[in-house]
């Protein structure tokens, strides 16, 4: 565990400041997009699809939003709490509304240089690498690390604390529903890109908003609560509060890093993603990518937060220091925070350790679903199908990865988490920071074409974009050729799209 914490270190010390430094320079470069397009998010979101190839905007959303959603909002939070203090909380949201452009710049990128492969849309990280940048040997390097990661490295971090919050809510033996999700897993993922969208769909909107009508229902018993609670997270966050001021430090560290992990915004994923969607226009996609950071941070982790807080349910341990709250003796810092939290609604009934271990399933199941698209994605990249034998390897490891995660102790599956998201995010944002202009100019001639009216359909030549294949063939979104009529004596254009 000490190399895995030294590697852990060395990765993550320098990525806070770059993640919140390339997200500020993104929001000044798009003008706040992901502020000043909030209406044209929610519109895009429910467009349909453009085409029967790839799925819809809605789909894409859904499937990224289970990548997003998962471990990281109910156990992820509670770490955050309990090594930075309350005002961790804070820099969480503020994060997630910094880094929400790069959701924007990765998911836009995905789109503009996404190509068509066995009749589905693939695209993401080497991709845009490979025609953007011209490094096809970084490209290679980055889908190798990329399936490391997503089939090896981070799906323990789900299974792990699914098991654990079964076995804790109903005394299931983690070796029994570490088997039965290995096969739930093996069932979808072998249905393909249509499964995993079909199932994303249905099931992530539907546990999001159920989770956080648990929370608005924690908080009504709670209301009391809320103004002190509101002031301490601020206090806290800007060290002026009297106990947890000397956390400052550690509040932004622990903020930013749990933010990052639970929503995922520079790290690539929703390249990937977004560039599955049959849009007409690169940018709704990306729009659509950066709300979904506010779905998972801004509004589920802020009710796992506010449910944990509000209740007195946590502990704060800083690293190198003894506690300053111990409200919970003994319980270590992760999904329990929640559970007790949820508890106090019906004190000795155990429903929170019930309900939240079912919402648990749902978020880390359907993250598994996600990593399992994510690197066979980038299988597709290195040898051109998605059908090989390489990509038979793929999905054995993750299989076997999911059951090593229900194993293995909970330290070394969240060590070996963080660094495989680590790594993604380090190769994907030195890229999107050297793409960005790409995305900027998209962005431009999407909103050039709304101020004239139009339902804006992307043509790469006409935004100065170079090596976007896809949108440049024959089977790429068209504008129909308008057409004309008389309304009250004068001469009318309209768009048919």
């Amino acid at each position: 565990m000490e190399i895995l914490g030294s590697i852990y270190e060395l990765i993550w010390n320098p990525l806070v400041y770059v993640a919140l430094g390339t997200g500020l320079a993104f929001s000044i470069a798009t003008r706040a997009v992901q502020i000043r397009h909030l209406p044209e998010m929610i519109r895009c979101l429910f467009a349909r699809a453009s085409s029967d190839t790839g799925t819809s905007s809605f789909q894409a959303f859904a499937m990224a939003l289970g990548g997003r959603v998962g471990v990281g909002n109910i156990a992820g939070v509670a770490t955050a709490i309990a090594f930075g203090g309350p005002g961790a909380l804070f820099w969480m949201i503020a994060t997630a509304v910094i880094t929400a452009s790069s959701a924007f710049v990765e998911a836009t990128l995905g789109q503009i240089y996404k190509v068509k492969a066995e009749g589905e849309f693939r695209g993401g990280i080497p991709w845009y690498i490979e025609k953007g940048l011209g490094l096809k040997w970084l490209a290679a390097t980055v889908a190798v690390v990329a399936v490391l990661c997503y089939s090896l490295l981070i799906p323990g971090v789900q299974s792990s604390t699914i098991v654990t919050s079964l076995d804790t809510a109903f005394g299931i033996p983690t070796w029994i529903s570490g088997l039965i999700l290995v096969a739930l897993t093996g069932f979808v993922v072998f249905g393909g890109t249509r499964r995993i969208a079909a199932f994303a769909e249905k099931v992530v909107p539907a546990m999001a908003a159920v989770y956080i009508l648990l929370a608005v229902v924690v908080l009504i018993f709670n209301f009391q609560a809320i103004p002190e609670v509101i002031r301490l997270v601020l206090a806290s966050a800007f060290g002026v509060d009297a106990v947890f001021g000397g956390l400052i430090g550690a509040a932004v560290s622990w903020g930013v890093r749990r933010s990052l992990y639970s929503n995922v915004a520079g790290v690539g994923e929703g390249g990937f993603a977004g560039a599955a969607a049959s849009v007409s226009h690169p940018v709704k996609q990306g729009l659509v990518q950066s709300f979904s950071v506010y779905i998972d941070t801004v509004m589920v982790c802020t009710a796992t937060g506010v449910m944990i807080l509000t209740t007195g349910a946590y502990n704060v341990l800083p690293q190198g220091r003894g506690p300053l709250v111990e409200n919970l003796p003994g319980v270590e810092a992760g999904a329990e925070f929640t559970q007790r939290a949820v508890d106090t609604i019906l004190p000795g009934s155990n429903i929170g350790g019930g309900i939240i271990a079912v919402a648990i399933f749902f978020f880390a199941f359907t993250s598994i679903l996600s990593y399992f698209y994510y690197g066979v994605t980038n299988i597709v990249y290195l040898t051109g199908t998605s059908r090989g034998k390489l990509a038979l390897i793929v999905k054995a490891v993750i299989l076997l990865s999911v059951y090593f995660g229900t194993v293995q102790s909970t330290e070394a599956v969240w060590a070996l988490g963080d660094i495989g998201y680590g790594l993604m995010a380090w190769f994907n944002m030195v890229a999107i920071a050297f793409l960005c202009p790409v995305a900027v100019r998209a962005l431009r001639d999407y909103e050039r074409q709304k101020k004239q009216g139009l339902d804006p359909v992307f043509d790469p030549s006409a935004a100065g974009i170079k090596g976007a294949s896809f949108w440049e063939s024959p089977a790429a979104p068209r504008r129909k050729a308008a057409t004309y009529e008389r309304e009250g004596g004068v001469l009318l254009r309209r768009s048919n799209r």
